[in-house]
This record gives C-alpha cells, sequence and structure tokens, in this order.
C-alpha cells in the first residue's frame, strides 16, 4: 500500500481480522467467523463490507466458483506499519522515535518481547556500521 494508502473503517477491519485470524473465506464462511466474535451482521452487510475492501485493494475474491473466495492483499504487519508511518507524519513531523517512545513507555513486556526489541536494536546498529 502506498503512503496514506485507502481508511479502513473499524467494521471494515473486523472482517479483515477475520480473513488473516482464519484464512480466505465466502461472505457465508466469514460471515459465521464474524458471528462467532459478537458481530451479528446480515450476509449483505458482509457482502458490502467485503466489496469496499475489494475497491480499496486490501482484499481480493477468486470468482471462479459460485461462491466467491475472499482473500487479503495486505498483511497484518503491512497494514500495520502503514498506519504507523502516517501517524508519524501527522503527528511528528515524520520522526518515529516520538511514536515509538509513546508506544513502549509504562508497558511490560515479556522477556522474549524484550529479546525481540534487543535483537531488531542489534540489527540496527550493525547496519548503521556499513
Amino acid at each position: 500500500m502506498a503512503d496514506k494508502g485507502p481508511s479502513i473503517s473499524g467494521t471494515e477491519l473486523d472482517v479483515l481480522k477475520a480473513l488473516w485470524d482464519e484464512g480466505p473465506g465466502t461472505v457465508r464462511e466469514l460471515n459465521d467467523r464474524l458471528a462467532a466474535r459478537g458481530r451479528q451482521w446480515a450476509y449483505t452487510t458482509v457482502q458490502t463490507l467485503l466489496n469496499r475492501l475489494c475497491a480499496k485493494g486490501v482484499v481480493t475474491s477468486d470468482k471462479r466458483d459460485v461462491a466467491h473466495v475472499y482473500r487479503p492483499t495486505v498483511s497484518r504487519d503491512d497494514l500495520l506499519a502503514d498506519r504507523l508511518h502516517d501517524l508519524a507524519g501527522e503527528l511528528c513531523e515524520g520522526a518515529s522515535a516520538p511514536l515509538v517512545l509513546a508506544l513502549v513507555q509504562g508497558k511490560r513486556f515479556s522477556k522474549s518481547e524484550l529479546k525481540q526489541f534487543r535483537d531488531l536494536i542489534d540489527e540496527l546498529e550493525k547496519g548503521k556500521g556499513k
């Protein structure tokens, strides 16, 4: 997705999360998944949300069968990176550090998460020396 990619509503994000978490599916399958998550929507509502996501380029559908199978075209990580980049641009004049600091200050992290942070910082420092 390009900078300032398409805006995704909360309801559209619910559908996208169902695709990320449980894989591709038809409108009926996605409606069942969403119902299990507490979203009691009409079949046509889910269809409309999928059509919007397709129009925004974040979901695609395989139209070879009668029941179209929908799948995401963007990963959760890519969407997260795009949104954080946009937020840094809007609130921090493009600087990432204030955003990262705001995300981690006062939070408790597991040993595994702290190791991931250390490994990433080490990797970034090695890259600067090249």
